[in-house]
Formats: C-alpha cells, sequence, structure tokens
C-alpha cells in the first residue's frame, strides 16, 4: 500500500477513526483485540530495542517491505530497505545513544486489519529517567495486519514544540 493509498484510507476513514459507524468492524473486544494491541506493543518495543542499540536493520525490520518513514525533520524514508539505509545514517551522524520512552498513546482500528496509533514519546539518556529536553515527539503508527502478522506500514514522526507568543 503506498503512502497515496494510505492516506486515502485515512482521510476516508475518518469517520470511522472518530468512532465506530454501525456496520463498521474492528477486532472484537477481548482476544482478538488483545492480540492485536499486545502485537503493537511488541513492535514498539522492538523498535524502541533497535533505536537503543542503534541497529537500523533492526528498526527497519518492524516495517512493511514497501512501509514509509517520515522522520522528525521531514525526510521522508521509503521501503524497508530506504528506512534501513536511511536510519543508520541518522544513528551515524544525528542520533545519540538514547532510550526511547511512550508518554502515552491512543489506538484506533479503522477495519480488523489497520490500526491507526497515535503516540507521545520522548528519548532518554541512557541510565536517565526523564525526558531529555526538547525531545518529546508525537507519531503517527499506521499498523495493518498482513499474512497474520502485524508490521508497520508507515510512521509520521512530529517534535513537539510551542507556538511562539502571536503578540
Amino acid at each position: 500500500m503506498a503512502v497515496a493509498a494510505v492516506a486515502a484510507a485515512i482521510v476516508g476513514g475518518s469517520a470511522l477513526l472518530a468512532g465506530a459507524e454501525p456496520g463498521t468492524t474492528t477486532p472484537a473486544s477481548g482476544g482478538e483485540r488483545e492480540r492485536a494491541l499486545a502485537a503493537f506493543d511488541r513492535i514498539r518495543d522492538q523498535q524502541a530495542d533497535a533505536w537503543y542499540r542503534e541497529d537500523s536493520a533492526a528498526f527497519a525490520a518492524t516495517f512493511t517491505a514497501d512501509g514509509d518513514v517520515v522522520t522528525f525533520n521531514g525526510d521522508h524514508l521509503r521501503t524497508r530497505d530506504g528506512i534501513e539505509e536511511g536510519m543508520r545514517f541518522y544513528f551515524e551522524h544525528y542520533i545519540d545513544h538514547t532510550r526511547l520512552r511512550t508518554v502515552d498513546e491512543h489506538v484506533r482500528f479503522a477495519r480488523p486489519d489497520l490500526a491507526i496509533i497515535v503516540r507521545t514519546g520522548c528519548q532518554l539518556e541512557p541510565k536517565g529517567t526523564e525526558c531529555r529536553e526538547d525531545s518529546l515527539s508525537r507519531n503517527t503508527n499506521v499498523m495493518v495486519k498482513r499474512h497474520g502478522r502485524w508490521l508497520q506500514q508507515s510512521f509520521q514522526n512530529t517534535r513537539v514544540m510551542e507556538l511562539p507568543d502571536p503578540n
């Protein structure tokens, strides 16, 4: 699924994202939903572990082969190979040895095989427990289920910044 198709699914499914409409299906409460949420947690943890180890291949492995990442500075990394190459560059030149911390997240199922997660997180120094200054970001994760397995299709990261006073 290309980025345009993902965007169309998100825009076209905006009513679904605001709340379930009659006749729409999402993973049943209980078993299937809990398995999906557990898979999302595993993917988040795999990504955070890869980040900490600065392992671009492991980071990219959490994505579909045709996945996309839009970084905090607006770079668009395309395909799993492109994500691996781009993250290797970031780890070598821009990303300090840090850990990721999830502050909060909100999961919405647009379909049984498509979920959107809006997550707020930050970076921690290796032994730190407080968010590093200026590292708070909000990202949107598009999760797809293919062949019985959940993966990330797209990841958009935005740094949280206060707007300047308009006066």
